[in-house]
């Protein structure tokens, strides 16, 4: 048996069509290799959204000249945004590859890779005709499981490529989304995650019906049975209406947590960005999620050293990321992306500059998130099982419906649910000890 290996880079919808992408190969016979080494086909899903996922890419593609020099009937195939974003030139740029496709042609790949995985060379973007969620899934957790409800997006932030990778935003029909949550469900899956750009406009594309938005989304697939467990990522501040706000609370699997990209605390800077929401808008957003949602814990997204950033604009973030309290923070220095408006713009700032701004906003992002987790220190969390902790295998990983990570003392299987006492606390995780009785 031939096998393959799939790297992922970047976001939950890249790890969500990767799975689609290993289900598809699987259904043409071939094996998974959990190793590059072992592998006769080598697919790259990538991203393009940071300049960092490109060099990580350029040196897995030296690998793989490497491998097929030695080898030339090994398969090597480039899907993702960051194939959608060079087309054609990846093979002028590449040209031992194979196989290049973007987002929207994933259901296309099982024509060009043949059952046993034999390639057939040959390139597709930009089709976005079909759900990949409609091709075979292989999950990586049989109690978890992604369902896309979108795919694109219609805002036009001047630092984003993902509109030009993934087209414009379309809806999953709601019966598709609820029929899919049903089929997990009967698989034993406990926990979903709905998957958009922007999942919080999901249904305005779509004809009236009993179900076009997505607080009546997340209550329809808080009504199937045996989901414990619903989370949706990414929102957009822009759309995050009172309807959702309702569902999160009311559900009672909608788990405690919501990830609010921020992106910069400046309104200046946030308006030359294109994000429609203002500091005052993004703050009263926070202060509903807290007040309809006590237990509330909300994630964001922060972009460092966006052109123009001064240091007034920079100490505003600060500041609001003190104020609101993120329990978690994904932290990023700007990078030009190539066709999109901020790289053309004037007063990019300098590297250095970047860097010393980014360690200062890791450090609060860490101090507010450590003295959170703190407050947690004697509760009693319900905890999903994920497998062995990472970092010391005696002990049991698993995430709180708040999706913070918690290593502890216990016996449980992966996919169970269980209490767990929490004794100490970082800034990223928990830790305790499993109660006796398991929840399920």
């Amino acid at each position: 048996m031939r096998r393959y290996h799939v790297t992922t880079f970047g976001c939950q919808m890249n790890t969500h069509d990767s799975e689609r992408i290993k289900g598809m190969l699987e259904s043409l016979g071939l094996g998974e290799a959990h190793v590059q080494a072992d592998a006769d086909v080598l697919v790259f899903n990538t991203c393009t959204i940071r300049e960092k996922p490109d060099t990580r890419l350029a040196a897995y593609l030296g690998d793989a000249a490497a491998r097929k020099r030695q080898d030339p009937e090994l398969v090597v195939a480039v899907g993702g945004c960051y194939a959608e974003a060079q087309r054609d030139r990846i093979f002028e740029r590449y040209p031992f590859v194979d196989v290049a496709f973007g987002p929207g042609s994933i259901p296309h790949l099982g024509d060009w890779i043949r059952a046993g995985g034999y390639a057939v060379p040959r390139g597709k973007f930009g089709t976005h005709e079909t759900f990949a969620a409609t091709l075979p899934m292989h999950r990586e957790r049989r109690f978890s499981g992604w369902v896309q409800v979108s795919m694109g997006c219609n805002s036009k932030c001047a630092y984003c490529i993902v509109p030009a990778v993934r087209g414009r935003e379309q809806s999953r029909a709601p019966d598709e989304i609820v029929e899919e949550v049903e089929a997990l469900a009967r698989d034993g899956v406990k926990e979903v995650t709905l998957l958009g750009q922007n999942v919080n406009s999901w249904g305005r594309d779509l004809a009236p019906g009993l179900v076009t938005e997505f607080g009546e989304l997340l209550r329809a697939c808080d009504a199937v049975d045996g989901i414990e467990r619903i989370r949706f990522t990414s929102p957009h501040p822009k759309d995050f209406r009172a309807p959702v706000i309702a569902a999160i609370a009311e559900c009672d699997a909608v788990c405690e947590h919501v990830h609010l990209p921020l992106q910069s605390g400046s309104t200046r800077i946030l308006k030359a960005m294109r994000c429609t929401y203002s500091q005052e808008r993004y703050l009263a957003l926070a202060d509903r999620l807290r007040t309809a949602i006590p237990d509330v814990a909300l994630g964001t997204d922060v972009i460092v050293g966006f052109p123009g950033e001064t240091e007034d604009d920079f100490r505003a973030t600060l500041e609001v990321v003190d104020a609101v309290g993120f329990e978690s923070a994904f932290t990023f220095v700007y990078s030009p992306r190539a066709g999109t408006e901020a790289a053309a713009m004037p007063d990019q700032i300098a590297e250095d500059v970047k860097r010393e701004r980014m360690e200062r906003l890791v450090e609060t992002v860490q101090k507010g998130a450590g003295a959170r987790n703190r407050g947690r220190v004697g509760s009693t969390e319900e905890v999903l099982v994920e497998g062995p902790s990472r970092t010391d295998p005696a002990l049991l990983r698993g995430r709180t419906r708040r999706n913070t990570t918690v290593n502890f003392r216990g016996s449980s299987a992966p996919g169970q649910l269980v209490h767990v006492v929490i004794e100490g606390a970082t800034s990223t995780t928990l830790r305790g000890r499993e109660q006796v009785m398991a929840l399920v």
